[in-house]
């Protein structure tokens, strides 16, 4: 891979993050960012 690609490569990555970052800024999609994760735990006694 010459530098050029990888350069690129990065750029791409950094283009994506940056995406990323201005949706989950994005105060429309408040909803979206929260999470409920139900815990079930059980004891197991081997």
């Amino acid at each position: 891979m010459t530098n050029t690609e990888k350069i690129a490569n990065a750029r791409k990555r950094i283009d994506e993050l940056k995406r990323l970052i201005e949706y989950w800024n994005d105060s429309d999609h408040d909803e979206a960012k929260i999470i409920n994760f139900t815990r079930n735990i059980e004891n197991i006694v081997a």
